[in-house]
This record gives structure tokens, sequence and C-alpha cells, in this order.
């Protein structure tokens, strides 16, 4: 098997299979990074599926880029997005089945900014999953930076999308799964 998650913390073969992904679906991938997400649910969605892949480094949505071609993936569409601006996405309002935010919200200050773009975009039921890394351990980046689940939780839940379960997603980091209401 091949090592293609995120500097061994993350294993996205086995987190996605969490997400309930059926072929043909839409899915955005959220500050894609290198497209390990990606690459993954890619393979799950199929050739009538599509996902989109947007991050704000050029340089990430090349690797994805290169990536896919590599994988023979022709269902990767990657966008240069700003993803804290109302429609930084680029998608059209209620076009995803679902949206990926896996380690993108401890970058940002603008969280709930971020959170309002997934929901304009994702259908109604539509699903937003979050992964992020766990509090009081030895990886990922400095504690002042680390995502609280339970605060962000209720951020979501503010938003207007209804909490659905909770995910394994490795020793370093947690998953959630949100409704759009």
């Amino acid at each position: 098997m091949t090592n293609n998650n995120r500097g061994g913390f993350l294993n996205p073969e086995s987190i996605v299979k969490e997400f309930g992904l059926k072929q043909g679906m839409q899915v955005a991938d959220f500050g894609c990074g290198a497209g390990y997400f990606t690459i993954a649910m890619a393979k799950l969605v199929g050739e009538e599926g599509n996902i989109y892949a947007l991050d704000v480094l050029k340089t990430a949505l090349e690797s994805v880029r290169s990536r896919a071609k590599i994988e023979g993936l022709l269902n990767i569409r990657t966008i240069w997005a700003n993803l804290e601006l109302k429609g930084g996405s680029k998608l059209e309002d209620e076009s995803m089945d679902l949206v990926l935010l896996a380690n993108i919200l401890f970058q940002s200050s603008k969280k709930v900014s971020i959170i309002r773009e997934a929901k304009r975009v994702l259908k109604k039921g539509g699903k937003m999953i979050v992964i992020e890394w766990k509090a009081r351990q030895p990886f990922g980046p400095p504690e002042d930076l680390i995502v609280d689940k339970d605060l962000i939780k209720e951020k979501i839940e503010k938003e207007g999308f209804v909490f659905s379960k909770e995910i394994p997603a490795g020793h370093n980091h947690w998953g959630l799964v949100f409704i759009k209401s």
C-alpha cells in the first residue's frame, strides 16, 4: 500500500470511507493542499462524479494536477480560491453534495467565513466534514492555533448545520460530519 497520507498523520483512503461517498457525487475539497483527500475521493465518486480541489496556493493545485494525471483521474477540477470571501470558491450556489474542510480551519482567522462559503455551495441535505488536529499532542500546529472541537461544533451549528456524527480520523485528528438543513 502506498503511503499517500499527510506526513504519516492521516490515512485518507480509510478516512474517506467514512464519508458515505457515492458514484456521481459532486464534492469540494476546501484547502486541498497536495490532494491526499482529493485523490482518494475522486476514486470513490467515479467518472460520473467530480472533485473540485480548491486552494489559495497555486503550487498545491499544481501538485494535485500532477497526482491526478499520474493516477489517471479525469474527474478532478482544480480551482485557485480564497475561501475566506463570499463566492471565493467560484462554485455555484447549492451545487455540491459534500464539502471537506481538512486541516484548513486552524490556518484561518476567518473560520466562520469559510464555513459560510461551504454552506453556500452545499445542496440542502449535503454534508460538510471537518477534520482538524487534536489538542495536546506533540505534532501539528502550535497549540494556540488548534481548533477546539466543541467550539467549532457550536459555531457550525449556529450557521444552520445539524451535527450528524463523529468519524475516526486517526490518532492526531478529530472528524465531525454536519448536514446542511
